[in-house]
């Protein structure tokens, strides 16, 4: 199976959703941990990257690219 790609500022669905009712999150840290933040109520949650791997749904949304910010200005 592959791995699901994914990074920094992604926007991402959860398998099961935050109990303010919303299951979409943003990545806003990464290493052994991931820190994601819920759109909903902005609680912010630190997990062990293999547990956030199991948890993680599909990325909805992309972060830009830094490449492509470079190139604009």
């Amino acid at each position: 199976m592959e791995r699901k790609q994914f990074q920094l500022g992604d926007i991402v669905q959860m398998k099961k959703p935050h109990p303010c009712g919303t299951n979409e999150m943003e990545i806003i840290r990464m290493g052994m941990d991931i820190r994601i933040k819920c759109v909903g109520c902005k609680h912010s949650v630190l997990v062990p990257r293999a547990k956030f791997e199991s948890k993680l749904k599909k990325v909805l949304r992309s972060a830009p690219s830094q490449e492509a910010n470079t190139m604009v200005e």
